[in-house]
C-alpha cells in the first residue's frame, strides 16, 4: 500500500515538473546568472556575481513567476493541448485542475515574498509581470499578432530584470536582446504552425489560422532577414570574443532553417524546425561563456 502512494506520489510530481516545464526554468535561472555574470556585470569578480543575495533572489522570483506562468497557461489551453500534444495532456492531467491553480496561486505568492527582500520597486515588477501572464493566457493569446508579440515579450522580460537590475545601458546590450527576441518570436510563429489544428478547432486567431501557411512561411522568412543585422552588429562592429562562432552558426542553422521551412507541410517537420530555434536558444545561453574566457580565471581568483 505504501509504495503504490509513493509511486502515485512520485507520478504527480512527474506530472506537475511537466505541467511548469521544470527543465525550461533551470535553463532560464542559468541564463540570467551567466548574462549577469558575463554580459551585464563583465567587471565584478564571479564570486560577487554568483553570491549576490539581491541577484539570488531576483532569480529565484522570476523562476517561481515563470513556473506559475506554465500553470496557467496549461489550465486555459488544456482542450488544445488535448488535441496538439494527447500523450504529454494525459500526464499533465494527472494532477487535478484544482491542485493546480492551489499551486499556482502559492507560486505567485512566493515570487512576491520573494521579490520584497529586493525592493519594493521589485514587488511592483514582478507583481506586473505576473498579471502579465495571466492576461495573456487569459486573453490576449488568442488575438491576432498580438498574442505573439506578448509572448515574445514575456519571454524575455526575465533578463530585463537583471538588466534593470544593473543599470547597464551599453548599445552591445539592447543588440543581443534583438537577436533573442527575434529567435522566440520565430519560435512563436512556428508553434502556432505546430499547433494549428488544435487553434483551428478552439478559434484562436493565430497568424497561420488567418493568413494560412504560405503567409505565415513569409513572416517568418521576413524575420530570419532581420535577424541578420544584429547578427552582423555583434559579429563585425562589437566585441563579443569567441561568441562570434556562435552568431555564425546560428546563421548557418538559420539558413538551412528555411530550407527546411520551404518544403515543410506536415507537424513533425515543423517540430523539426522549432527543435532548431531552440537549439539555437539554449546554445547561445552557454555560448555567453565564450564572450571573454581568456580572463575567465583572474575573475574567479
Amino acid at each position: 500500500m505504501a509504495s503504490l502512494m509513493n509511486k502515485r506520489f512520485l507520478l504527480k510530481m512527474l506530472s506537475l515538473f511537466s505541467v511548469v516545464r521544470g527543465y525550461n526554468i533551470l535553463m532560464i535561472v542559468i541564463a540570467q546568472y551567466l548574462a549577469s555574470a558575463f554580459i551585464l556585470a563583465p567587471n565584478l569578480p564571479l564570486r560577487e556575481v554568483f553570491f549576490d543575495d539581491n541577484l539570488f533572489f531576483l532569480i529565484l522570483s522570476t523562476a517561481s513567476v515563470i513556473a506559475s506562468g506554465y500553470i496557467i497557461n496549461n489550465f486555459y489551453d488544456s482542450e488544445k493541448d488535448l488535441i496538439n500534444r494527447p500523450k504529454k495532456t494525459m500526464l499533465d492531467r494527472i494532477v487535478g485542475q484544482r491542485t493546480k491553480l492551489s499551486v499556482y496561486f502559492i507560486l505567485n505568492m512566493f515570487a512576491v515574498f520573494f521579490a520584497s527582500y529586493v525592493s519594493f520597486k521589485t514587488v511592483v515588477f514582478f507583481s506586473l509581470y505576473i498579471f502579465s501572464i495571466w492576461f495573456y493566457s487569459h486573453r490576449l493569446k488568442r488575438i491576432l499578432f498580438v498574442g505573439n508579440l506578448v509572448a515574445s515579450v514575456i519571454a524575455i522580460i526575465p533578463f530585463f530584470a537583471v538588466f534593470v537590475y544593473y543599470g547597464n545601458t551599453e548599445t552591445v546590450i539592447f543588440i543581443h536582446a534583438a537577436f533573442l527576441f527575434l529567435m522566440i518570436a520565430m519560435r512563436e510563429l512556428v508553434k502556432d504552425l505546430e499547433n494549428i489544428r488544435g487553434d483551428l478547432a478552439l478559434n484562436y486567431h493565430t497568424i497561420p489560422v488567418v493568413y494560412g501557411e504560405k503567409w505565415s512561411k513569409l513572416f517568418l522568412g521576413i524575420l530570419f532577414l532581420i535577424s541578420i543585422i544584429p547578427t552582423l552588429l555583434l559579429t563585425q562592429k562589437f566585441n563579443v570574443g569567441y561568441m562570434h562562432y556562435y552568431f555564425y552558426a546560428s546563421f548557418f542553422l538559420l539558413t538551412l532553417f528555411m530550407l527546411i521551412l520551404y518544403f515543410s507541410k506536415t507537424k513533425w517537420q515543423y517540430l523539426i524546425l522549432h527543435n532548431i530555434l531552440k537549439f539555437i536558444i539554449v546554445a547561445g545561453v552557454f555560448s555567453i561563456l565564450l564572450i571573454d574566457p581568456d580572463t575567465l580565471l583572474n575573475r574567479v581568483f
